[in-house]
């Protein structure tokens, strides 16, 4: 059973930077209250994103963050499984994620979502829907069990059960058959090439009793073409290579060259730049000042004059200097276009002719092969036995080959049978069929304490037959929304004692989210607050409602959300 102590956040939501703490099992009942968008409901997104990752409202993670503050975001969530104390800490901005368990920080995993994968299976053993089937009942984003598609009902109820062991069996069964279907590929792959070697090894043997001088002079008429096509590629990259490398240093040293004078007068350039802004200054100051600040003697208008005309001159050749430079730059910039052409074509000769060497390279190392050929041909006769040893070698192989694919065969049929035993219609049908009695009795029972008299019943596919006294059959969308209320109530009680039964999915917390705001009339408030006194000792109720003055005397203790410079605090 797992149960909560503490939960805990700030910067969340509306939350500023100072922790707001739940203690979630002081008191067997708790009522929530405050204003609208006072951060009320607040809790249920803090579990939800501190246990599993998500909102527990259809909104975005990074919208959790406090839109004043920005960043910080923290939550952490205490509870006890079996003695076991622990702790899970996570944060957006930075983003963090840990698991503590009493007091020691569990090894993280590489990958956050097998981390994630390890707190659910590992330690909660439940899932994100089926925490809020068997803990949260609300009228935001929560969807009743009535309103999840078939496939999501199973799961959650194999979870209840405790029985997604044989859904993971039959995972790693089928991972396991998955393997022998690549090892039989494998096999038979092995039993092609070991066949073909086979032939391949009786026609060498056939090859080396038949072969004549025929077949000698076929593979010396390939070694004279290989020959032939050697010669040409050594005359192609004679041609090519005159005076190549010669060209490619010359040009390379006149790239060298180009590339010098380009940074010379890139850097000349730079200090007629640095003149100028001196020229610029130096002007500037005679038409802003009118007294040296040196000697603190006036400057006259005929000097100022004076000094000025001789900065715009000086000015003026500094600017047909920088012209003449960028003229120079030009004609250099066009040669260099030259040079690197010219540069690249020499390059692509050069290629050429290692290119020819390589394929060189290729047809002498294929006329050595052929005149290994010839030479085994020639030798023939001392090498048949060894090839009819090799022969044997071969056949045994394939015995093997075979004897292991009759093995793998064999498994796979067993396999194939359990698979059989553990898909959905299989064991886990059976259980459920044992326990569906038990849910249907408690499901109407729970009805009937909330004054709604039909009999409801579900099928091992999970899809309700509902009856009414006179015997009309209806479904889930029949009802109003005051009667779907008191449907999902008693489906979440049920589901809780179920989880009690298998001691799979028990949690001592359970919250009621505006349960009481809703479509509940005074009869159905009245009886679910009698269900809520009967639940079992060391429940803890949080009801989450606007309400307050109705409900306040109804409950042991009272949280009152408020907001304080518009962020959430509690009372």
């Amino acid at each position: 059973m797992i149960h909560f102590k503490t939960c805990r956040w700030k910067n969340f939501l509306s939350t500023g930077n100072e922790f707001i703490e739940i203690q979630l099992d002081r008191t067997p009942s708790t009522l929530v209250v405050g204003q609208n968008g006072a951060g009320k409901s607040t809790l249920l997104d803090a579990l939800s994103y501190g246990l599993f990752n998500k909102p527990h409202r259809d909104i975005k993670k990074d919208q959790l963050i406090n839109s004043v503050n920005g960043k910080r975001a923290v939550v952490e969530v205490e509870f006890e499984i079996g003695g076991t104390e622990f702790k899970v800490h996570r944060g957006i901005r930075p983003g963090k994620f840990e698991i503590w368990q009493n007091g020691n920080l569990i090894n993280q995993s590489s990958n956050a979502r097998d981390y994630q994968k390890f707190l659910e299976q590992n330690i909660l053993k439940l899932n994100h829907k089926s925490f809020h089937q068997v803990v949260v009942l609300g009228s935001s984003s929560f969807i009743p069990f009535m309103q999840l598609p078939v496939w999501s009902r199973r799961e959650i109820i194999e979870d209840l059960l405790d029985i997604n062991i044989f859904s993971k069996m039959n995972q790693l069964l089928k991972e396991r058959n998955s393997k022998i279907r690549e090892q039989l590929v494998d096999i038979n792959h092995q039993l092609d090439l070991t066949k073909s070697k086979i032939d391949s090894q009786n026609k060498y043997i056939r090859n080396l009793k038949d072969l004549n001088n025929d077949l000698i002079e076929q593979k010396r008429d390939s070694i004279k073409e290989h020959k032939t096509e050697i010669s040409r590629l050594f005359e192609e990259s004679k041609t090519i290579g005159k005076n190549l490398t010669t060209m490619i240093t010359s040009e390379e040293e006149a790239y060298q060259k180009y590339t010098d004078q380009v940074a010379h007068i890139k850097s000349h350039n730079q200090v007629l730049n640095n003149k100028i802004k001196d020229l610029v200054s130096e002007s500037k100051f005679y038409e802003d000042n009118n007294v040296c600040p040196t000697c603190d003697q006036d400057i006259s208008e005929e000097k100022k004059e004076s000094k000025i005309n001789h900065v715009k001159s000086c000015a003026r050749d500094v600017q047909t200097e920088k012209e003449d430079m960028q003229r120079k730059l030009n004609v250099l910039s066009a040669e260099g276009t030259t040079i690197k052409a010219n540069l690249e074509s020499l390059r692509a000769s050069q290629n050429k002719i290692n290119s020819n060497n390589d394929a060189v390279g290729i047809l002498q190392k294929e006329i050595d092969k052929i005149q290994k050929e010839i030479n085994k041909i020639n030798s023939s006769q001392g090498d048949v036995k060894s090839a009819k040893t090799e022969l044997s070698d071969m056949r045994d192989s394939k015995d093997t080959f075979t004897d292991k694919k009759l093995e793998y065969v064999e498994e796979r049929t067993y396999n194939e049978v359990i698979g059989e035993m553990l898909k959905d219609t299989g064991i886990k049908t059976k259980v459920i069929k044992q326990y569906l009695p038990v849910m249907n009795r408690l499901i109407n029972q729970y009805l009937q304490v909330l004054d709604f008299f039909v009999a409801f019943h579900l099928d091992e596919n999970f899809s309700e037959t509902i009856r009414s006294r006179h015997r009309d059959a209806f479904n889930y969308a029949s009802f109003s929304e005051g009667e779907k209320q008191r449907i999902d109530l008693s489906l979440l009680f049920t589901w809780r004692q179920i989880a009690k039964m298998k001691n799979s999915a028990a949690t001592n917390l359970l919250i009621l989210d505006e349960t009481f705001d809703s479509s509940l009339d005074v009869d159905g408030v009245n009886n679910l607050t009698k269900i809520l006194s009967t639940l079992e000792e060391g429940t803890n109720i949080f009801i989450i409602s606007h309400k307050g003055d109705i409900l306040e005397d109804k409950f042991r203790s009272k949280i009152e959300f408020y907001k304080d410079r518009n962020f959430s605090k509690i009372r």
